[in-house]
């Protein structure tokens, strides 16, 4: 995997105004554990190596058990591991990250509006969009995960 280009340094602006949507995230009040499983999960979908090992990471990092995020792919069959709106925020993340493909559907929206609040459903659905545009970036670009960097150092004479 060759990194292609630092769209940080060749678009700082850019980079900033996503930074700064990042900053609102973590600090709307959505519970930080929530939302790194979500971020994960939408990476999972996109195949964003980068996004997958940070994630990883920031869970391990939250104290989340290795059992959890092993099996968030498939959080449907391991669901007392994950409470109700940890569920719902997933099921709403699968639903709005291939957006053209599902269009949304009203059953979904009714899903996630059981668990959440307004506010709550509008920043978890900024999450999601945020998530996706910087899986978007970090494929495009090739970033290299910080697993692979590990290892491609580690192989040096």
């Amino acid at each position: 995997m060759n990194h292609r280009l630092d769209y940080a340094q060749a678009a700082p602006a850019g980079y900033k105004a996503l930074g700064s949507v990042h900053s609102y995230i973590h600090g709307c009040g959505l519970e930080k554990e929530l939302i790194d499983l979500v971020y994960l999960r939408v990476s999972q979908l996109n195949g964003c190596a980068y996004c997958l090992d940070s994630h990883s990471r920031d869970l391990l990092k939250l104290g989340v058990s290795l059992e959890k995020i092993m099996l968030l792919a498939a959080w449907r069959e391991g669901l007392p591991l994950f409470t109700p709106r940890e569920r719902a925020a997933l099921a709403w993340a699968e639903v709005v990250t291939p957006v053209a493909q599902t269009q949304v559907p009203d059953a979904d929206y009714a899903d996630v509006a059981a668990a959440f609040s307004e506010k709550e459903i509008a920043d978890l659905t900024l999450a999601i969009a945020l998530m996706n545009a910087l899986n978007r970036v970090a494929i495009s670009f090739r970033k290299v995960p910080a697993a692979v960097k590990a290892h491609l150092e580690n192989q040096k004479p």
